[in-house]
């Protein structure tokens, strides 16, 4: 029936015709590639998203638009290569560039073929173009880096200008570790981002040419420079080595170290390679690791001894009681009743100097927190030494105060108050009854610690036998009346309470010497 009616067959026709350009035209539109079809008059008749988006241009004015119009003057010379597609000659794959709006230059590798109509006609030409930008401007930065080298007669001769030296150059650049190549003479001619980021430059061709004399404190620069020297003579390798390096600008920093002779293409050495791993960071994690196990294991040994001094104290003073209370139940006469019940109320004056005693020693290791005050010494042992006038006077005591008066400590004000207390009277107290105590206070610096040394001229103590058991609680070292065992134990605590600590030197029968160890960083 449709024969039977040209017109209806011919609008059916036209309506196919449409629809298959229709769909040629949308199947072109999805292309993956960046493709534009071309008329022999060098007009845009189809081009795929990818390629209109690729040169940001805009969809309506890029079709029926001359591609020279559309690249510039600059892409004049294409015109004789698609004039040979038009002729049926298909082009190689070329880079090529061009200026675009933002007057940036764009490389592309393009691809040029014939366009052939259903009857085998050349009717165009199909442009088929890839941005290689970043890809030319790595390969340029390579050749650059190739000639700086070249230029100082020290180039790696195995590294190209290739996908592969592309590779190696980002992967170098980015391992979170200091890379560099150095030359006989220890000169770099080779670093990564993370050296350049160490040393705090910009561009590595701030550090090409410099040796670590050039970089680094001298002593740590000559250390580096025996090591290269030994690694580029002996041809092995250094590996792990664990490294201080100490900048002109004062900055230390601790690294992992690894320096691996470089051979050249004829076998002898032309440098070495270094790697450096930063591990500062996880040697101060390692030091706070270090001292916290030391404060947690002298806590234990506190705690540990601190119970036994509860448990066999309070335990001592129950039994007391219990022994003097079972003697006045059972006893008859009023004056032996009398007598108990005076034993009675001492034991109970003597178990509350104990409690006493550890809630001090309870209160010193509960407020490690209080504030310390920066505080003369020279004027603090004045005050200490003015209270005690009296005292000394009865002993015929003499005190010599050597510190400055400019000496400071950062302290807890009546923590010190107490250790000079305890220490001049203890001086006094166990004073060799031959001669007269004299007590000498002096100061001087060590590794930023101000060390407090107060020297007498008494009985001394026999280290060796007692030295463990120095500041232990309750423990005496003489037959002296008034003598506790305790002044000691609660001055040690007040001391490492502020973070510092406290040694003791001694001969028997010539006196004394305590050194006091104030922290100087807090």
């Amino acid at each position: 029936m449709l024969r039977n009616h040209p017109i209806l067959v011919g609008n059916f026709l036209t309506m196919l015709h449409s629809t298959k350009s229709s769909l040629r035209d949308y199947m072109i539109k999805q292309l993956p590639s960046a493709t534009a079809f071309i008329n022999t008059e060098f007009e845009v008749v189809h081009a795929s998203d990818r390629w209109i988006d690729s040169f940001n241009f805009s969809s309506p004015k890029v079709f029926g638009t001359s591609i020279f119009d559309l690249f510039g003057s600059s892409s004049e010379r294409w015109r004789p290569i698609l004039q040979n597609c038009f002729k049926g000659r298909s082009s190689k794959v070329s880079t090529d560039s061009y200026i675009d709006h933002n007057n940036d230059e764009i490389w592309g590798q393009w691809h040029n073929l014939p366009w052939y109509d259903e009857n085998e006609n050349v009717i165009g030409a199909i442009i088929q173009v890839e941005d290689v930008t970043q890809q030319v401007s790595d390969r340029q930065e390579l050749e650059k880096l190739r000639a700086r080298q070249d230029s100082s007669n020290h180039s790696l001769k195995d590294m190209e200008t290739s996908e592969s030296g592309i590779l190696l150059k980002t992967l170098i650049d980015n391992l979170p570790l200091n890379v560099f190549i150095k030359d006989l003479d220890s000169k770099k001619i080779l670093v990564n981002k993370s050296e350049c980021e160490y040393l705090g430059v910009e561009h590595p061709e701030e550090l090409l040419g410099k040796s670590d004399f050039d970089l680094y404190d001298r002593q740590v620069a000559q250390i580096s420079r025996d090591e290269d020297l030994q690694v580029m003579r002996s041809l092995i390798p250094i590996l792990g080595r664990e490294t201080t390096n100490k900048t002109k600008d004062g900055n230390t920093t601790t690294f992992l170290t690894s320096k691996i002779p470089l051979i050249g293409g004829n076998g002898t050495v032309k440098g070495l390679v270094g790697i450096s791993l930063d591990i500062s960071e996880v040697k101060r994690k390692e030091e706070e690791l270090r001292d916290l196990i030391n404060v947690t294991s002298l806590q234990n040994k506190k705690l540990i001894n601190f119970a036994h001094i509860i448990s066999h104290n309070l335990r001592s003073h129950a039994a007391n009681f219990a022994m003097l209370l079972d003697f006045f139940v059972n006893e008859r006469d009023t004056a032996e009743k009398n007598r108990l019940t005076n034993m009675l109320i001492e034991a109970s004056d003597n178990l509350l100097e104990t409690l006493e005693n550890l809630n001090e020693v309870v209160a010193i290791s509960a407020n490690t927190n209080l504030n310390k005050k920066p505080v003369c010494l020279n004027k603090a042992v004045g005050k200490v030494v003015q209270s005690l006038s009296a005292f000394l006077k009865t002993n015929n005591a003499k005190i010599i105060n050597d510190i400055s008066k400019d000496v400071q400590v950062n302290v807890i004000p009546a923590y010190l108050e107490s250790i000079l207390m305890n220490f001049i009277t203890n001086g006094v107290k166990y004073k060799e009854p031959s001669r007269s105590p004299i007590l000498k206070l002096s100061t001087k610096v060590e590794k930023g610690n101000i060390v407090l040394s107060i020297s007498d001229n008494g009985l001394g103590i026999d280290l060796k036998k007692y030295g463990d058991k120095l500041f232990g609680m309750y423990k005496t070292f003489h037959h002296h009346k008034d003598a506790r065992g305790i002044g000691l134990y609660i001055t040690k605590n007040q001391i490492e309470a502020m973070n510092g600590k406290v040694t003791a030197q001694s001969v028997v029968g010539k006196g004394t010497t305590f050194k006091i160890y104030f922290n100087g960083k807090n």
